[in-house]
């Protein structure tokens, strides 16, 4: 650099106006060789090591390139020439060698944060981050590692030891954890969470107090995000599982079965005692044959162990219409395709009340997926919707408008003939 003071000096221009010029110069010189490095680094180097990860064999590698973590690191070369050039200028060395530092800390912090951005993306890859996420643990560690960065760019400013900064940041502890109490909880809460496996990623959710219902896509420090079946987003905070309560649907799902539970209402006015033409009919029924051949069995050998006179029907035992219904019912779900037979299958009678008398079917399905299932939960309550009248009930239905217009029809129809006949 004496060179071009030399070189000024040699051209006979005035000493004060070669002071200024040779600043200017040594300037302009020092931002060629921090661009043409940038240049070199990023446009040479970096091209390099991308052509390297990408023919590698290395699957993640391809990770760190999108995370972009050596074009970070390239903005190092310009402070360290920057750094080592500040000698040039004696006057202002210190607040150059300061600034240099600064920045230097600083393209650090970005570098190891992109790092471990990428450590969260590989670590996303393998089947274990869907029980054990780890991305709330980084966020931790990047707070950490952005404060104490912060520390040391302010030591290195003021040019006091970092260790003075630290007694007066834990002066200000109790400021701070105001500050960070959400990330705080949030720690403890994923902590818990991770612990305990209450939630993972790909779980169905439901937390009525939040609006959300639906899958887990992602665990962070601060919250847990959902996507609602309906495409919608709800941001849960971390802490508000472990504080709340929310039904997770994972036991649902890893148990290979999901739970039909729903009431046919029939109508007590339809229901009544098999005669000899019902039994006959039922008789002729796949799922019924061997029900009614054994059932009939042992209601005669009942009711003639107790001489009990079938003259009269209220005496002794005898098949309903809605008895048989009930057994169909079950051994129509016994062999369905879609019906998880190892769970359990169940048709049972409710509490008769104002809507008639609920037969509940109270069964698995065979598959999870919404779909499936109510395909499945649709075929088979169309199928019993059907098949209902074939036992002599009715599906107990309150009258509709339609309803109240056939009466009112066939009544004006009546008065009409009553009023001819007149």
């Amino acid at each position: 650099m004496q060179f071009i003071n030399n070189l000024l000096l040699d051209m006979e221009l005035d000493p004060r106006l070669v002071e200024y010029l040779s600043v200017i110069i040594k300037i302009l010189l020092i931002g060629l060789i921090c661009i043409a490095a940038n240049f070199i680094s990023k446009k040479i180097v970096i091209r390099i090591i991308t052509r390297i990860v990408t023919n590698s064999k290395v699957k993640w590698g391809q990770i760190i390139l999108d995370r972009q973590v050596f074009r970070k690191l390239s903005h190092i070369v310009p402070s360290i020439i920057i750094y080592s050039f500040s000698s040039t200028f004696p006057t202002y060395q210190s607040t150059i060698e300061k600034l240099a530092i600064a920045y230097t800390i600083i393209v650090g912090l970005v570098f190891i944060q992109s790092l471990l951005n990428a450590f969260n993306d590989i670590y996303q890859t393998f089947e274990i981050s869907k029980v054990k996420p780890i991305k709330g643990y980084i966020q931790v560690v990047n707070i950490i590692i952005m404060t104490i960065g912060l520390i040391l760019v302010i030591s290195n400013l003021v040019g006091k030891s970092p260790l003075l900064l630290l007694s007066g940041i834990g002066a200000l502890s109790a400021v701070l954890m105001l500050v960070f109490k959400d990330s705080l909880l949030g720690l403890v809460a994923g902590i818990q969470l991770t612990a305990n496996d209450m939630v993972r990623v790909g779980d169905w959710i439901e937390m009525p107090k939040y609006g959300a219902d639906g899958d887990v896509i992602d665990i962070s420090l601060n919250t847990v995000k959902v996507q609602n079946f309906d495409k919608t987003i709800t941001m849960i905070p971390s802490y508000a599982l472990i504080s709340d309560s929310f039904i997770n649907w994972r036991g649902m799902q890893s148990s290979g079965g999901r739970r039909i539970k729903r009431s046919l209402y029939i109508d007590t006015n339809s229901i009544t005692f098999c005669n000899e033409e019902m039994i006959e009919k039922f008789i002729q029924v796949h799922y019924l044959s061997d029900y009614i051949i054994h059932k009939e069995r042992e209601i005669a050998e009942y009711n003639a162990k107790n001489e009990i006179d079938r003259n009269n029907r209220v005496n002794g035992r005898a098949l309903t219409n809605v008895g048989v219904f009930r057994a169909y019912i079950s051994n129509y779900l016994k062999n369905h395709s879609g019906i998880n037979q190892n769970m359990t299958i169940i048709v049972r009678q409710l509490a008769h009340n104002e809507n008639g008398l609920p037969l509940e079917i109270y069964a698995f399905t065979n598959d999870v997926q919404w779909a499936v299932y109510e395909t499945v939960q649709s075929d088979i309550f169309d199928h019993l919707f059907a098949v209902a009248p074939e036992f002599g009930l009715r599906i107990f239905q309150n009258p509709s408008g339609a309803d109240l217009k056939t009466v009112a029809d066939e009544s004006s129809s009546k008065t009409l003939i009553g009023e001819r006949s007149y």
